[in-house]
């Protein structure tokens, strides 16, 4: 089985090549995608016999996957592991994260950090951003998972020639998590232990939960539309009755239009009308895409 690890790199020049150096005695390929880097990242991954996939400009997480996706695509590998390039992942861990592929038993292996609750380094903060942006995907998919955000995976063939990521940001992992999801591909989890000392995270964590809520959203939107939008316009057309009840109510004992109460009623109406038809609409027009496809 041709094994090929995927590193997205931006800035990594201290720790690209110890990672290399680890990687390239339990694999046949290394990717790394320099994403921009303004440091030796490219350069030094080069020297280690990596082959390099160079972005001119960062370009985001996203990415950086899809390119590492189409390379291994390119290159007929038999699965892609893809891990962090900043030594927060232990290459150790690489072997049981590969292990349901290589016996057929996962298409999509997720290494997650709360299998046996073992990540007690994790900021807070950061574990209660995780757990709400994996609840928002588990929404959305077959059997709920502990860890959305995990970038320690292994893909098996048939997810790689399938999916196609799309999402240029962070929001790519619950993209494809969903994707993999609708076409029955099978997801499994093992626990691995994440290095936090330091927090290397470079990114601030409420742009960076606030850009995976909105790509997330945007994909169940698309899954689900009646769910999506007919459940929320069915709710504003029952607060826009009630107020339009009560206006009536109010005029009939008093002779007078409550003017605010008037505007939420008529206001709510307008809203839940347009979210129930937008639900209709795109019920039909997805599946009619499906139909075709």
């Amino acid at each position: 089985m041709k094994i090929t690890v995927g590193i997205p790199a931006f800035n990594e020049e201290k720790n690209i090549s110890d990672i290399i150096q680890k990687l390239s005695k339990i694999c046949d390929t290394v990717i790394v995608c320099n994403d921009g880097s303004t440091d030796d990242t490219g350069n030094i991954a080069k020297k280690m016999g990596a082959i390099v996939i160079t972005h001119e400009q960062n370009l985001g997480y996203g990415v950086a996957i899809r390119s590492l996706f189409l390379k291994a695509r390119e290159l007929d590998s038999d699965m892609l592991v893809t891990l962090d390039s900043d030594g927060q992942h232990r290459i150790s861990d690489i072997l049981p994260v590969i292990d349901p592929i290589i016996k057929n038993q996962a298409d999509l292996v997720i290494g997650s950090r709360f299998l046996e609750d073992n990540q007690e380094d994790m900021p807070k903060y950061r574990k209660i951003g995780i757990k709400m942006i994996t609840s928002l995907a588990n929404s959305s998919l077959e059997h709920s998972v502990s860890d959305s955000q995990s970038g320690f995976r292994a893909y098996g063939k048939n997810v790689l020639s399938e999916i196609t990521p799309s999402e240029n940001g962070m929001g790519v992992s619950n993209e494809i998590l969903i994707k993999v999801s609708k076409k029955g591909f099978k997801i499994v989890e093992v626990p691995i232990i994440v290095s936090y000392e330091g927090d290397t995270s470079t990114q601030n964590p409420i742009s960076h939960g606030v850009s995976v809520t909105l790509s997330t959203l945007k994909f169940i939107s698309i899954d689900h539309p009646l769910k999506f939008y007919g459940i929320s316009g069915l709710v504003f057309l029952v607060i826009g009755l009630i107020f339009t009840v009560m206006t009536i109510q109010g005029f009939t004992e008093t002779r007078q239009i409550l003017l605010s109460t008037a505007v939420i009623g008529i206001g709510t109406i307008i809203i839940g009308t347009v979210l129930m038809m937008t639900a209709i609409l795109l019920f039909s027009i997805v599946n009619l895409i499906r139909e075709k496809n």
